[in-house]
């Protein structure tokens, strides 16, 4: 049994947030053309253990909203769509591995064990120039990104930002942290 699965919002947490997620959906319909908020309610008042992973996601600053439908799985996608890196999930390095190998000065999390805490993905480098796409992100900040395993291996991992109106993808020691860099999700329902 996964732990959200245990975790459910109250009926006015629930309305709270699924009126937030709906604010948010209909202020931004470029991140979601041709979904309508109807069903993705629907879909959300049916699966308490994703609204409750959704809520995880609104209070470390994420500002989740639906930026796709998964024909094949029949699933909305959520992705983090704060302007900047999520502030509740910042200042952590890239992985419990490199949190663990860390002597001095250790960060109070890792990206990895975060999300998988919250039991969200961390957004892929494909993801995150999806995410980019649909707007100006991470402008100040930057976020950690899914590293592919060779490089995870030699001791890096990426991250990716947006400067000068371009996304760059970067990369850097797994137990390096930033007091502007974090981590974004995705979920889907």
């Amino acid at each position: 049994m996964s732990k959200s699965s245990k975790n459910k919002l109250s009926p006015i947490q629930a309305k709270e947030l699924l009126a937030t997620l709906k604010n948010r959906f209909e202020k931004n319909t470029v991140r979601h053309k041709g979904i309508t908020w109807d069903k993705v309610q629907a879909k959300l008042e049916s699966s308490a253990e994703k609204l409750w992973i959704l809520d995880s996601m609104e209070q470390t600053g994420g500002e989740p909203d639906v930026v796709g439908y998964d024909k094949k799985t029949n699933e909305y996608i959520f992705f983090d769509c704060a302007a900047e890196s999520p502030k509740g999930r910042r200042s952590i390095c890239y992985d419990p591995e490199a949190l663990e190998a860390r002597k001095e000065y250790k960060p109070a999390h890792s990206a990895i064990g975060m999300a998988a805490e919250m039991e969200i993905d961390t957004l892929t480098e494909e993801q995150y120039q999806y995410l980019q796409s649909l707007g100006d992100f991470d402008t100040k900040t930057s976020s950690w990104l899914s590293t592919p395993a060779a490089i995870r291996k030699l001791g890096g991992a990426i991250f990716g930002d947006k400067r000068y109106k371009h996304v760059f993808i970067y990369h850097n020691g797994v137990e390096s942290y930033y007091a502007g860099r974090a981590f974004r999700g995705c979920l889907k329902v």
